[in-house]
């Protein structure tokens, strides 16, 4: 029995937060993930081994990142120290691995270092463990919201095994959901279009349902309600906006899902995924910016008019804001689905970057160097120019343009979409014109 003074004494178990009351006390116990728990699945065989190894748990927030790391030092009977990368620095780190050395010393138990959000360690920090993950006195587990392969360590990365875990489903979220209104409000129930509610807030986040259902037991108990419907929670919750992690993997998950959708030619998807974008607070003038981007990498000259528009749209939200600006977004982005697609100039432009880069400086041709001295003349610059507009069609047949020693080149492909294909067909014309020596005389 505890005394009454012991500071470290647990409270009632109702003194506890709820999602600290719902934490699994084993493996089963653990909703989701499946595709690492299920049999034969990878975690489930690490479980099953008994021998602990270092890894990266990565995924969004609220899918039991936590949970795992320690359900992992229980069952490997380990002495597991937690971190936080946001709050730990190097001494939190020489501090934890003296008490490692600590615990192996006196009883020759090993010890699992949990960092949490690693990726906020910058490289010095991460440093500072790595000799004792490869010398075995740590296993390390870290956990992160962020890609790995850009915020981890390369040698501490290679010594540890990497499992995505994924977003709740559903299915699961309401198997949560349904484990939480018991432990919280048993005697409440939940209507079905609360529970649909109270799922899509959660947005795929099983700390953030428990949470929400913690808020709307307490007011439930306030109103001293039975039952809760739709309309309940919604009073209940205030508003948030979904999970949009500006600076992390689900951003730019979501810019890829919309570019995508652009250059498949998918209105539908695109208006989605813009929608998504700004109901989860992106910047509508970033999203504007990389409209600019589609319109010229994925639409270039098929339709120019696409630059325009989405030129003209970032401007419209500069000076409407929103939300009547997002309007003008919304038809720029359905706009650049349905134009024709092209990425000739995109494929042109770093096609002649390539060959520049590798080729050497070649000096201009004498007659197609400026002029605007008399000993420049005299020297011979500009001597033997034809001047197009005194051509037949304003098209000086023949005429080389490029350095004299360089092979001819095609950077630009134009397609047989859109504009494009009048562009395709105007330069054949032009070449077929060349290789008459200019006789031809015809317009194209």
């Amino acid at each position: 029995m505890n005394a009454p003074n012991d500071l470290f004494a647990p409270g009632p178990a109702a003194a506890a937060p709820l999602a600290e009351r719902l934490r699994p006390a084993s493996v089963a116990d653990v909703i989701g993930q499946r595709h690492l728990l299920g049999p034969g699945k990878p975690l489930a065989v690490a479980f099953a081994s008994g021998t602990p190894h270092s890894m990266i748990l990565w995924g969004p927030p609220g899918v039991g990142k936590t949970t795992l790391a320690r359900l992992m030092a229980k069952a490997f009977d380990v002495e597991f120290i937690a971190l936080s990368a946001v709050l730990a620095g190097v001494k939190d780190i020489r501090d934890a691995v003296a008490r490692a050395e600590h615990t192996r010393a006196q009883s020759g138990r090993s010890t699992m270092l949990f960092v949490d959000e690693v990726h906020r360690f910058n490289k010095a920090q991460q440093d500072a463990f790595l000799p004792f993950v490869e010398q075995g006195l740590l296993t390390f587990v870290g956990a992160t919201t962020e890609n790995p392969s850009f915020e981890v360590n390369s040698a501490l990365l290679s010594r540890a095994a990497v499992y995505v875990l994924e977003p709740l489903a559903p299915a699961d979220l309401d198997a949560l959901l349904e484990r939480a209104r018991a432990a919280a409000a048993p005697d409440v129930t939940l209507a079905d279009n609360a529970r649909a509610a109270l799922v899509a807030y959660a947005d795929g986040d099983g700390r953030r349902l428990v949470n929400v259902v913690e808020q709307v037991a307490t007011a439930a108990r306030e109103a001293r309600a039975t039952a809760v419907d739709l309309a309940f929670v919604e009073r209940t919750l205030a508003h948030a906006t979904r999970r949009f992690d500006k600076g992390g993997d689900a951003f730019y998950d979501q810019i890829s899902a919309l570019h995508k959708s652009v250059r498949g030619s998918s209105p539908d998807a695109a208006l989605y995924w813009l929608v998504r974008m700004l109901d989860g607070g992106a910047d509508p003038l970033y999203v504007a910016r990389r409209m600019v981007r589609m319109a010229t990498e994925d639409i270039g000259l098929a339709d120019p008019r696409a630059l325009r528009m989405a030129l003209d749209a970032a401007e419209t939200y500069e000076r409407l804001g929103s939300p009547e600006g997002e309007l003008a977004l919304a038809e720029c982005v359905l706009y650049l689905a349905v134009a024709p697609k092209s990425n000739a100039a995109y494929a042109a432009y770093n096609a002649a970057r390539e060959f520049v880069r590798t080729d050497g400086s070649r000096p201009v041709p004498l007659r197609l160097r400026n002029a605007p001295t008399r000993l420049m003349k005299d020297l011979g610059h500009g001597e033997g120019y034809r001047y197009a507009h005194d051509e037949t069609d304003a098209y000086a047949a023949g005429e080389r343009y490029l350095p004299d020693a360089m092979p001819d080149v095609t950077f630009y492909a134009p397609t047989e979409r859109g504009l494009e294909e009048r562009i395709r067909a105007r330069l054949a014309s032009l070449r077929a014109r060349d290789r008459d020596g200019g006789r031809g005389g015809e317009g194209s």
